[in-house]
């Protein structure tokens, strides 16, 4: 543990050294900082778990700059240089692109799952830029860019570890440097996984064809994805390979939400008792708050967390109707979600565009209007390296008891979207939001229904996911009411690289 300037818990610590002693049986000596070739066909898979506040971040983070101190390449989805022989790799992924941006903001260069299966081709100019910044090459003298401008795109790059957003930072698009992309030939070394619970078979399948090396990080107290029986892939390793965090850091803060997120733990606690709890809460915090109805507000930039799609309709469809939307077209600042991309094989490339700036399954979006041709929008992708897209799209507004939804905007082929200002608690696993609404009747009415998964009531793990998504305040909303907006929906807050790109604007549509 010597290799990391933080102090940790003596379960943390156990996890590092467990980690590290991987590690080195694989060529890689964090102590010693001393590095050996892969051994070809071994493969090993660890997992760290731990409920909310455990430390797990915080772990991988520090994991991650002793990889890097000994010596190890680290593999971005923006970037990757000419592999040199026999050098040991890094990767660091999530499911989403929110989970993704979290560990950027603490300086951990992390990408999603699906970009890493597909790598830019830059053109060969720019690709000087990316090495200089990456500290593989010389500061470069390029056409048409001011010393003053790479000074900007280094500034940037130290901060945020993002080749594209650097080279926006410099004033360019990302069609200057960006010319394809391919998909991945070769296979990587070591991944490290945060937001674990979230992953599916298929998709652990997919990395340990990709990588030798796996380390999973993920809450065991999470909803297990859709179709996978209540089980997470963690939950089939053996166990000497998992190495869980039983101290929870974040409450040695007086972290009123993690408090509530763990009381969920006590196996006699009744929903109507977790509800006076939190009640009392609201009373001597107010980070906490006890609400007798939905704040619209709040719905533009974080959304109402519900149980039931009939829940989530009716919420979205009254957040229309108090903004006064019309029922033909969306307005500035409707918040989306992803629901997909609905192109053919033949249009590889318009896929591949889409999903590398960040429109992939449940990635949050904001309308910002039509865009320059007919089916085309513009928009905001929230976590994204590069937020401002312009795509074909095709956006389905669902109505209560009307069997199929209204599509205001439709292309013939691109990427779908729902309304995104409520969702199921199972789609925003892996999201956080500073302020979240939790739809307590919908929990109430799981609770009643006596349903489990995992050997645990459903309302638990419900509430504790929901719960666990919000970082600063937490709205426990108790009746099914709609407060009036304070102003119209606004963009302003939207911040954005300098060069926005657009995408797919110059090809046929599809």
């Amino acid at each position: 543990m010597s290799s990391t300037s933080v102090t940790f818990s003596h379960d943390q610590a156990e996890a590092f050294d467990n980690i590290s002693a991987l590690l080195k049986g694989l060529g890689v000596d964090l102590d010693e900082g001393l590095l050996t070739p892969a051994t070809e066909g071994k493969q090993a898979i660890a997992a760290v778990t731990g409920k909310a506040g455990s430390g797990k971040t915080l772990l991988l983070a520090e994991m991650v700059k002793a990889l890097e101190g000994a010596g190890v390449d680290i593999v971005s989805g923006d970037y990757e240089g000419k592999r040199k022989k026999d050098h040991r790799t890094l990767a660091i992924l999530a499911p989403t692109n929110k989970a993704a941006s979290v560990l950027r903001m603490r300086g951990v260069p992390a990408t999603t799952i699906h970009r890493i299966i597909y790598t830019p081709v830059y053109d060969p100019e720019y690709e000087k830029i990316a090495e200089w910044l990456a500290e593989k090459g010389e500061k470069p003298e390029i056409e048409g860019l001011t010393d003053e401008a790479l000074d900007r795109a280094h500034a940037f790059y130290q901060l945020h570890k993002s080749i594209p957003g650097a080279l926006a930072a410099a004033g360019l698009r990302g069609s200057d440097f960006i010319t394809g992309w391919k998909r991945r030939d070769d296979p990587l070394d070591i991944g490290f996984i945060d937001e674990s619970s979230m992953l599916d078979d298929k998709q652990f399948e997919d990395l340990k064809e990709i990588f030798s090396t796996l380390v999973l990080f993920g809450d065991p107290a999470q909803l297990a994805p859709v179709n996978q029986s209540g089980a997470m892939v963690f939950d089939k390793l053996p166990a000497p390979a998992v190495y869980n965090l039983e101290r929870i850091h974040r409450q040695d803060a007086d972290n009123p939400i993690l408090d509530l997120a763990h009381a969920l733990a006590d196996p006699q606690l009744e929903f109507h008792d977790f509800e006076s709890m939190v009640a009392q809460t609201a009373q001597k915090d107010d980070r906490v708050v006890y609400a007798s109805r939905v704040e619209v507000d709040l719905m533009a930039r974080s959304p109402v967390l519900v149980w039931r799609n009939a829940t989530r309709i009716r919420l979205i469809n009254a957040f229309r109707q108090v903004h006064g939307a019309p029922e033909d077209a969306l307005m500035e600042g409707e918040p989306l979600i992803c629901d997909g991309i609905e192109l053919p094989m033949k249009h590889r490339k318009k896929r591949l565009d889409l999903e590398a700036r960040g429109l992939i399954k449940g990635a949050q979006v904001i309308y910002l209007g039509p865009g320059r041709k007919p089916g085309f929008s513009r928009l905001h992708v929230m976590g994204a390296e590069d937020p401002r897209v312009s795509a074909a799209s095709i956006v389905k507004i669902e109505m209560p008891d009307e069997e199929e939804p209204f599509i205001p905007y439709a292309a013939r082929m691109g990427a779908t979207f729902l309304h995104g200002a409520a969702v199921t608690i199972h789609k925003a696993q892996g999201s956080q939001w500073e302020n979240v609404q939790v739809f307590a009747p919908d929990l109430f009415v799981a609770a009643r229904m006596n349903r489990s998964e995992a050997g645990q009531p459903l309302w638990k793990r419900l509430a504790y996911v929901a719960i666990t998504r919000a970082s600063e305040r937490l709205y426990w909303v108790v009746r099914n009411r709609l407060a009036k907006p304070t102003g119209p929906l606004d963009v302003s807050d939207l911040t954005v690289a300098p060069a926005p790109l657009e995408l797919m604007a110059q090809e046929e549509n599809a």
